[in-house]
């Protein structure tokens, strides 16, 4: 059975609604219920295919919040946007937190651990049959980017992605529901960064599996023009265009908008569909 996250003929939008007060380029500008379900409505209305809810940061240098306040931040925007037709997606490394946002509405655990960060995650995933996206991340959150190091950073994302695959399959999570996120600036050098979105094809050639890519925003953008995060938008979009040519099925961004747009001018000078959702 073929994911549906595979581009058919077009790749697809991911919105990001991150409801933290900490988040590193939209920290508390929807940690409001009504905010949040305003922004996510508006993403999807301009072409995001799905709505990554977060509560919790996973920023360089952030800290673990507890389950409770994670939960109290996601669940009534889950529920508000899934009540509103809304695709959803659960960024979070809890199993309770996951449990609880799957029975809310999500349908796609996008968790930046690859299911190692909760020992019942795997369970969880499992027995509800919803879709998963496992990301590389070198370390955690809170030291991810203290002195990365890599040998070869594509070798080693694989043999890490190997290896993931391998127990959710064991764990009875199908592999038709998996997608795979290098995880672009987590725990990565910018020669890391740049050698993962060159290499998507490779990625994409050894799993068979859709790729999903984060770029917006990041800091290593930054890193190659001296811009701040609040105006790398002319990068993120150059970056993610980038990111869809080299093979990337889903693009994970804030600015769902001008994203949109950038991808029809290259999809057009390409040749190919733009990733407008059916």
């Amino acid at each position: 059975m073929r994911s549906r996250w595979h581009r058919h003929k077009d790749a697809w939008l991911m919105g990001v609604l991150n409801c933290t007060p900490d988040s590193f380029s939209d920290g508390g500008n929807f940690i409001d219920v009504e905010a949040a379900t305003r922004h996510g409505l508006r993403m999807r209305d301009e072409g995001a295919a799905i709505i990554d809810v977060g509560g919790e940061s996973t920023r360089p240098g952030a800290c673990a919040v507890p389950v409770q306040e994670e939960l109290d931040r996601v669940i009534p925007v889950i529920r508000s946007l899934s009540a509103a037709g809304c695709l959803i997606s659960l960024d979070t490394m809890k199993a309770e937190v996951m449990q609880q946002g799957i029975a809310a509405g999500a349908s796609l655990i996008n968790d930046v651990s690859a299911l190692t960060y909760d020992p019942e995650s795997m369970n969880v995933v499992a027995a509800a049959g919803v879709d998963v996206c496992l990301m590389h991340m070198q370390g955690s959150p809170a030291s991810m980017q203290v002195s990365p190091q890599y040998r070869n950073v594509v070798d080693e994302v694989c043999a890490y992605f190997d290896a993931r695959l391998n127990a959710c399959l064991q764990a009875g999570i199908r592999e038709a529901s998996i997608l795979i996120d290098p995880g672009i600036g987590f725990g990565k050098r910018l020669e890391d960064n740049l050698a993962l979105i060159r290499n998507i094809p490779i990625l994409k050639q050894r799993f068979g599996l859709p790729l999903l890519l984060g770029v917006s925003r990041k800091s290593f953008l930054g890193a190659i023009t001296g811009s701040d995060v609040s105006d790398r938008e002319i990068e993120t979009s150059v970056a993610g265009g980038m990111g869809i040519a080299y093979g990337a099925d889903v693009l994970r961004v804030h600015n769902v908008a001008l994203q949109m747009r950038a991808i029809q001018v290259a999809s057009a000078i390409a040749g190919e569909p733009s990733c407008m959702p059916e």
